[in-house]
């Protein structure tokens, strides 16, 4: 058994000094973090509980951005009614994902800093380079049908990134306000989540010691509709295998403005910029929309098992958009 320090914070300072022992890790609702410490992947020396900290609120700012602090779960947000209103590609998403009872504990931070769900990562026995940089992934000769990716792939790394409430924010747009040793700072979502490269061990832009304090959602689009879309295996408590979060505001019959996240294919929460400007300017037509999704899986990797993810995301986009827009197939 492994002996670990725990601590309790009832503000961010006590907290920030209680994590500055090496492997310290903050502790809210646990739903991955103690997981793995279970399985003996994660090894903290500290455990810090935040749970006490006053980060606990939905708000919207003057400039119509909302702020949502680290520790609203997943259930609170999903069900607010600003955000149903006026975010419901986020809703939907955070609604598509696992079940009530882990939604009811799991925290907006927490699902940010959630892992991978690759199974050579979590048995603690095959060689995985996030696990033990080094050793080799097993998974790019191994079995990679599902929780594996064709985008943002590395020779040493293919895991997806799991979330589908992250897929909606990129989608969205935010930024990740963090609170650590050297003080406050901003990370722009889209460069959160780092891609696997040389450093697959690395996933995310924190410092060490650093708290995620809120997330801030870029205002919304005026005049736009968005919705979710997930794929995969059975209809409850599955990760996608593709998904999409789109945001669309048409213009008459034409596209104006699109925004397009991917999830299920990347190793990080997949922005199709390059689809979103092949659709800008279009008609809201099927032949439209399947060039975007050619566009959006261009440079896609398959793996042995997982090709018919690059259709399925396809899919997923043109699917998407129909619903959107009311375009007839």
């Amino acid at each position: 058994m492994r002996t670990f320090q725990f601590d309790k914070a009832t503000d961010t300072e006590q907290a920030l000094k209680a994590a500055g022992a090496e492997q310290a890790m903050f502790l809210a609702g646990g739903t991955t973090l103690l997981d793995l410490v279970k399985l003996d992947v994660m090894q903290p020396e500290r455990l810090v509980d935040v749970n006490r900290l006053p980060l606990n609120k939905i708000e919207t700012l003057s400039d119509g951005r909302v702020r949502i602090g680290a520790l609203v779960t997943n259930t609170t947000l999903a069900r607010d009614e600003h955000i149903v209103e006026h975010y419901p590609v986020l809703s939907q998403a955070l609604l598509s994902g696992a079940t009530t009872q882990l939604r009811n504990k799991a925290t907006t931070a927490g699902n940010v800093m959630q892992r991978v769900r690759c199974h050579y990562f979590r048995d603690n026995v095959s060689p995985c380079n996030k696990r033990e940089p080094g050793s080799g992934c097993s998974a790019i000769e191994g079995d990679n049908r599902s929780v594996h990716a064709v985008l943002g792939t590395s020779e040493h790394c293919i895991a997806t990134h799991p979330s589908d409430m992250c897929v909606a924010m990129a989608a969205i747009g935010a930024t990740v306000q963090v609170q650590g040793p050297k003080g406050e700072r901003e990370i722009d979502f889209l460069d959160y989540h780092l891609l696997p490269g040389d450093t697959p061990e690395r996933e995310h832009a924190l410092q060490p010691g650093e708290l995620i304090t809120h997330i801030v959602l870029a205002a919304p689009l005026a005049d736009s509709r968005s919705a979710y879309l997930k794929l995969r295996d059975r209809a409850s408590y599955q990760f996608a295998l593709a998904s999409s979060a789109i945001i669309v505001r048409l213009q008459g019959d034409r596209i104006a403005e699109a925004r397009i996240a991917l999830g299920g294919v990347g190793t990080k929460p997949w922005r199709a910029t390059e689809a979103e400007q092949a659709l800008r300017g279009q008609p809201a037509t099927e032949d439209s929309f399947r060039r975007a999704a050619d566009v959006a899986m261009q440079g896609a990797k398959p793996y042995r098992q997982n090709a018919y993810k690059i259709p399925l995301a396809k899919q997923a986009i043109v699917r998407n958009l129909q619903t959107l827009t009311g375009a007839v197939a």
